[in-house]
């Protein structure tokens, strides 16, 4: 059993079965309990008791580790809003207020991914294509219903890629200022905030 200041972190040796996806489920708790700047590869290794070699056999660097919680990340997250706006469909309710609620869920339950997501500590996602693929589907699921508003003649006519990366930093900008305590609204209602946000944001965006 090793040691840190403040806390007794039990190591679990590793015997058998899928060690990628171990190391992985192992980082995003490492990231979730001490953040990403405390991660290491070597120590995502201690932690299961494997050696440096049966490591790298999977990935390079601490890079490579994090491309691979984000890529599974920003699955996750294509996968929540394309679900958000499959229902908002059926309902016949407004896709873009299902994503920007679905936007905030997503954020409170995979804050480690979430995290490596949006911090910046992945600068290039082409050097990785599973992340660039996840990353592109998540933000095509936004910029189609933009896209489908303008057919409809619901939404000016414009550059839907700006309209998305607007749409999508103002549901980002709730989430991230939300998880870092920094808004009044708590839990769910930071769901009820994002869509007033995207209704006043919609305002400005329709022909009428």
């Amino acid at each position: 059993m090793a040691k840190t200041p403040g806390r007794t972190v039990k190591k679990r040796a590793y015997h058998h079965g899928d060690l990628e996806r171990a190391l992985v489920d192992t980082a995003v708790r490492v990231i979730h309990e001490d953040g990403i700047a405390a991660l290491t590869l070597r120590g995502v290794g201690a932690r299961l008791g494997v050696s440096r070699t049966a490591l790298y056999r999977h990935f390079d660097d601490k890079q490579a580790l994090l491309a691979r919680v984000a890529s599974e990340g920003f699955k996750r997250f294509h996968e929540a809003l394309a679900a958000a706006v499959a229902r908002a469909e059926a309902a016949g309710t407004d896709p873009m207020l299902a994503m920007a609620a679905a936007y905030q869920r997503f954020a409170r339950a995979n804050p480690s991914h979430y995290q490596t997501m949006f911090s910046g500590v992945l600068t290039d996602h082409r050097q990785d294509p599973d992340l660039q693929r996840h990353g592109e589907a998540a933000f095509n699921v936004l910029l189609s219903a933009i896209r489908r508003g303008q057919d409809e003649g619901h939404v000016r006519a414009g550059d839907p890629v700006e309209f998305a990366e607007i749409t999508w930093a103002l549901s980002h900008g709730i989430a991230t200022l939300g998880m870092a305590q920094q808004l009044s609204r708590k839990g769910t209602a930071l769901d009820d905030l994002a869509v007033l946000g995207c209704r006043i944001l919609e305002h400005g965006l329709q022909t009428k």
